[in-house]
């Protein structure tokens, strides 16, 4: 298996407040990390970098092996997330760092299965067989409009109140993360992205990237400059996953 991450500060954007990373434990085991910051000047960029790092800095003193119960991995997802959201919060009460939130994916690859945490309205997805299928669902305004049916999907796309997100590590109140488990096949991707790279890359267009006989770091890329000629309106993240049948470290 393969991986590749790449961050882009965007066409419009004059800092980049998403982080990324993958991170090893005591057995070798990968944790992957991508956080979306939100916050005027740099405190999105705090947010998000405090999240990945601080998380990724306890996983790598855990010992969990690839074989793991699946509750394990979630329950200590869920107690990290409950964690950074208190250090945010506090952060978020000095005046350089009001306001401040991060969105949270996190990624652990076991044996013949994955476990996902999600927090906010970053992305992640499987593609297989020239589909992808979305394995969040977005902790945002928009979202739960759609779901009461009071506006279609389309119109959530261009929706004033877009941005409003309604879990995120930051805030005052428990942030709790969505946990799930999937199985993937051999030839299966995972893509983990910020809003940045859907918003402005359709479905079709990232599986034909995907579907070229490309190398991943170029489909990676290639998912970068997509976004950036379609507008380039945020800034962009990719994690893109590929499992070939081989070892994974």
């Amino acid at each position: 298996m393969e991986y590749q991450i790449l961050s882009d500060i965007g066409a419009r954007r004059k800092s980049n407040q998403d982080y990324a990373g993958s991170f090893l434990n005591q057995k070798g085991e990968r944790l992957f990390l991508l956080a979306d910051g939100m916050g005027g000047h740099r405190s999105g960029d705090v947010a998000s970098k405090l999240a990945v790092e601080d998380i990724g800095a306890v996983w790598e003193q855990t010992a969990f092996e690839a074989d793991v119960d699946i509750e394990t991995v979630e329950a200590w997802m869920r107690r990290q997330v409950l964690v950074e959201n208190e250090n945010i919060a506090n952060l978020g009460k000095l005046d350089d760092y009001k306001g401040m939130g991060t969105t949270l994916e996190m990624l652990f690859i076991g044996k013949g299965h994955v476990i996902l945490g999600h927090i906010g309205d970053s992305k992640s997805f499987l593609v297989r067989n020239q589909q992808i299928v979305p394995l969040t669902r977005d902790h945002s305004l928009v979202q739960e409009l759609v779901e009461a049916g009071q506006i279609t999907v389309e119109e959530a796309q261009t929706h004033p109140q877009k941005n409003i997100i309604t879990r995120s590590l930051g805030q005052t109140k428990e942030a709790i993360p969505d946990t799930e488990s999937f199985t993937y096949a051999t030839g299966d991707y995972i893509l983990i992205n910020s809003d940045g790279l859907t918003n402005m890359v359709s479905t079709s267009e990232i599986l034909e990237i995907l579907n070229t006989g490309d190398e991943l770091a170029y489909k990676t890329s290639a998912l970068i400059n997509q976004a950036n000629a379609n507008g380039g309106l945020d800034n962009i993240t990719v994690i893109l996953i590929k499992f070939d049948g081989g070892d994974f470290r």
